[in-house]
């Protein structure tokens, strides 16, 4: 279904290019996902139509195609409005992927969010995290929600990351005239070359704060807490990570923020071993046990249950109870629970029960 770009944003068609950033600007600092209260939905959202109605090329094609806008852009290729990835493999799963949602911070902020801007300066990225968490065998088989506390460079509240103190607005940097860089020339043994280099007065942006943010000093980051909560999949192994993007370090004067890796860790339970999605345990067993069979007490990941230990079981042999394993990552089918039976032989014998014994055998 074809979305309404002008409305998501809340102008009209006719809407300049300063009030179609001015509308984004506004959206981005009421969803912002790192502001207390954000909606990354929302955010993502107004970041799409913002990709579009900025740029004057697909402004013209969406205007022009309407309802059919996204397949002849897909037929013509150019456009991606960015999305969630949802869940990877096994290695490295993406959580809440964030990181297309922030590219349209870029050409307003001073960077184009993986794209030239309009100095031809490439969007900056923060720095990743790396976050070890610790869980139980139990939590990696069912699943478990867990706190993230993080200290980190994020956006500023106020500004949402502009940099513009609230109420301002950007000018043309004057130093290079709004194009975002200047020209520059060096003189080399062949003789003098003309190039051309970021503007160091607006990074590259070619437009400045009128007057910066104080809350931030218009940098558009702040060093803050950042607490979220994650879910655990159901069926992680040791070792192995939850890629979270957009969750990383923010960085000065728009770009995008870093991606967080959770590098999960299971606790060793002495009672089972894992193997994959099945669980394997053991269970001691008299002879008088194994040569008559008997209930027995079976510690599982869902309590203690009975089961029957067969007459004439031998030391070794597996007993499964099914779907008593690790929950599969996809599909919620558990895996099973192995039980190998160990006979105790008797050391210490009463002479009535060797000569029971020696009956026996007969």
């Amino acid at each position: 279904m074809s979305k309404d770009y002008y409305k998501i944003l809340g102008v009209n068609k006719a809407a300049s290019q300063d009030e179609i950033k001015a509308a984004f600007r506004r959206l981005a600092h009421q969803h912002h996902p790192d502001k207390k209260g954000g909606n990354e939905e929302k955010f993502k959202e107004a970041n799409e139509a913002f990709q579009v109605l900025s740029d004057q090329q697909k402004r013209s094609q969406y205007d022009q195609y309407g309802s059919t806008f996204e397949q002849a852009q897909a037929g013509g290729g150019g456009f991606s409005g960015g999305g969630f990835s949802g869940f990877n493999n096994a290695q490295g799963f993406d959580i809440n992927d964030l990181g297309d949602m922030f590219s349209g911070f870029g050409d307003i902020f001073g960077g184009g969010g993986g794209r030239r801007g309009r100095g031809g300066q490439r969007s900056k990225k923060g720095a990743d995290i790396q976050v070890d968490v610790e869980i139980d065998l139990k939590e990696a088989a069912f699943g478990v929600d867990k706190i993230v506390r993080l200290y980190k460079n994020g956006a500023c509240d106020v500004c949402a990351g502009a940099g513009v103190e609230p109420g301002s607005k950007t000018v043309k940097c004057k130093d290079c005239g709004g194009r975002g860089h200047i020209a520059q020339v060096q003189r080399t043994v062949f003789g003098s070359f003309q190039t051309e280099a970021e503007c160091p007065a607006c990074d590259g942006a070619g437009e400045k704060p009128e007057k910066v943010c104080r809350h931030c000093s218009g940098r558009g980051i702040i060093k803050k807490h950042d607490e979220f909560t994650v879910k655990i999949p159901a069926g992680i192994d040791d070792s192995e990570a939850i890629h979270l993007s957009g969750r990383g370090e923010a960085v000065p004067k728009g770009g995008y923020p870093g991606d967080l890796y959770l590098r999960i860790h299971v606790r060793p339970d002495a009672r089972f071993n894992r193997d994959g999605f099945d669980l394997h345990t053991k269970k001691n067993v008299s002879f008088s046990q194994a040569a008559l069979g008997a209930e027995a007490d079976i510690d599982t990941l869902d309590g203690k249950i009975k089961i029957m230990i067969p007459e004439g079981v031998q030391s070794g042999q597996m007993i499964r109870l099914k779907g008593k394993g690790i929950t599969h990552l996809r599909g919620g089918v558990r895996g099973d629970l192995y039980v190998e039976v160990i006979v105790t032989t008797p050391t210490r014998l009463s002479r009535k029960q060797r000569e029971l014994l020696k009956e026996f055998g007969l």
